[in-house]
This record gives C-alpha cells, structure tokens and sequence, in this order.
C-alpha cells in the first residue's frame, strides 16, 4: 500500500476516535459543573485543559472551555479541528473509501463551517458527536475489505482510545466520586460495568474497568491489545527473535506492565501514570510513522502536549 494512502487511513481512525473521546470527556466534565454545586469551575476547567494539553494565558471559564476544545476551528485539540482534520486525510485517500464512508466524513464535516455544530446546545452536541463517529465506523465496518487500509485505520483509533480513555481516567481521578460514574456512562461502559462488579459501583472498580478490563472495547488494555495485533498484521517476515518492529515493542510493554502490575500501584498516583500512557502512545505514532509513513512527521499527542 502507498505510504500516502496507509498513512491517511491512520488519521482517519485517530482524528474520528479523538472528536468522539473529546466530546465524551466534555460531555463529562459539562455534566459534573451542572450537578454539583460544590464544584470549584475555574480549577476544574484548568485540570481538564491540562490532561488534554491545552496551555492558556490565564484563568479560563467554562464557556472558552468549551471554545478551545469543542467548536474552534482555529484551536488544534478541538472537536471542529480535528473532524477537518479527518476528512482533509478521507479526501487524500478517497480513491480507497467506499462512497458512503467518503459521504458519512464529508457530510459530519459541513457541519462545522456551515455554522450547524456550534449552534448546537452542548449536550446535543456532544450526542451529534458520539452518533457520527459511530456512523463513520459502522460504515468503515459494513464496507472496507480486511486488508492494510482498514488495519491501518484500526490501528490508529485503538492507539487514540488507549491515548483518549488514559485521558478520562486522568480526569476522573481530579474530580469528586461522582466523576467516576460520568465517566463510565460517557465510555457507554455503565451497564457493563455493573454487570461485571455485580452492581457495586467503586472508584477503585471503575478506573479498572476503565484501564484493564480485557473484554471491554474502550479499556486501555484492550485498545492496546487490539493496536499489537493490526501491528502483527502488517509485519511480514517478521524477525524470529525478539520484536523488530518498536511501535509493537513499546505498546506491547506498556500493556504487560498495565496488566501484571498491582491495581494498587497503578491507581496510586493515576495522573502521572496516565500521562506515561500518553507519552507511550506519542513514542508509538512516531515509530510507526518512521516505519510506515517514509518518515512523514506525525501530527499527535506528544505527552500532555498537542504538537
């Protein structure tokens, strides 16, 4: 496959993945500051442009909040940039999208210059979000023969969701307990959550849900496991010994020390641990970017930072 089109297909599964987690965590955040009184606004809103590596000049309120991460199109880590953004990458590979995938992008990308997202009331918003990211990977799913195309485009969004869900955690773990059971919901990982712990609801329970359970689809363990294997897919001839390819080293350890360490140490210090995921995920994009990309810089996540 032409490292333009692989690459592009790489994008297109980390640009939708990131509008979709980005919406889920504002969606989060928006609800907190809504029923809990007691919620300081402007702290919350400076820890959650942290975790998403968003750096300002001063105290921001929750309506630029919402500016600099959801509907300017001028700021890289908002949903409107990046839905730009992945259909800018479905233009340079629409000779390997189906039709309806190629319109599913185009059509959630006019609504942002046509002025229809940004009217939009923000839990509408956020909903809009979710439903047409789902819309884009269904059809993804329905139409796209299993070859590298849709490896690549599977790989990209399993790397941003370990990378998106690590930012989630992050927050919930600076929020107050309710926090928690937001973030589950906005994972659409409530009803599995309790399925799983019998209907106990515990913070300790929901960050490892969240970040070990092996069978839901948006834990980080899972994502990384899923990110592994489309690499294993697309090494051929692989070495005999050991991991040559260093995207596949890098997530590959980072999942073993994830699962084999103790819940306990993990959830100990959870900002600094997440943000260790994030470095990982940067590391990863930049490995196979070098790899597979003939050297293309890569435009993600670098740590806490967008670059």
């Amino acid at each position: 496959m032409l490292s333009r089109i692989a690459e592009s297909m790489f994008w297109i599964g980390r640009y939708v993945e990131r509008a979709d987690d980005t919406a889920r965590i504002l969606d989060v955040q928006h609800q907190l500051i809504l029923e809990d009184p007691s919620v300081d606004v402007t702290e919350t809103v400076a820890n959650l442009l942290s975790v998403m590596g968003v750096e300002t000049d001063g105290p921001v309120d929750e309506h630029q909040m919402m500016d600099i991460l959801a509907y300017d199109r001028t700021s890289p880590a908002s949903v409107a940039a990046v839905l730009a953004a992945a259909r800018e990458s479905a233009r340079r590979a629409r000779e390997t999208l189906s039709t309806s995938m190629w319109e599913a992008v185009n059509t959630t990308w006019l609504a942002i210059p046509s002025g229809q997202f940004r009217s939009m009331r923000a839990p509408s918003a956020f909903a809009w979000v979710r439903d047409r990211a789902a819309q884009i990977y269904g059809i993804a799913d329905a139409t796209m023969t299993r070859d590298e195309g849709w490896q690549f485009l599977v790989l990209g969004r399993s790397i941003e969701r370990a990378d998106m869900t690590a930012r989630l955690v992050a927050t919930a773990s600076l929020g107050s307990g309710s926090a928690w059971g937001n973030s589950l919901q906005a994972c659409g990982a409530y009803e599995a959550f309790l399925r799983t712990y019998k209907g106990l609801e515990t913070e300790r329970g929901a960050a490892e849900f969240l970040l070990l359970d092996r069978l839901f689809p948006r834990s980080v363990v899972f994502s990384l496991a899923r990110a592994e294997q489309c690499l294993s897919n697309l090494e051929i001839g692989g070495s005999r010994a050991g991991i040559s390819n260093e995207a596949m080293r890098l997530i590959g350890r980072t999942r073993n020390e994830l699962e084999y360490r103790s819940l306990s140490d993990v959830v100990e210090d959870l900002p600094s641990e997440m943000e260790r995921l994030q470095v990982t995920c940067a590391l990863a994009t930049d490995a196979i970017t070098k790899r597979f990309f003939a050297g293309a810089e890569a435009t993600a996540w670098a740590g806490g930072k967008v670059s």
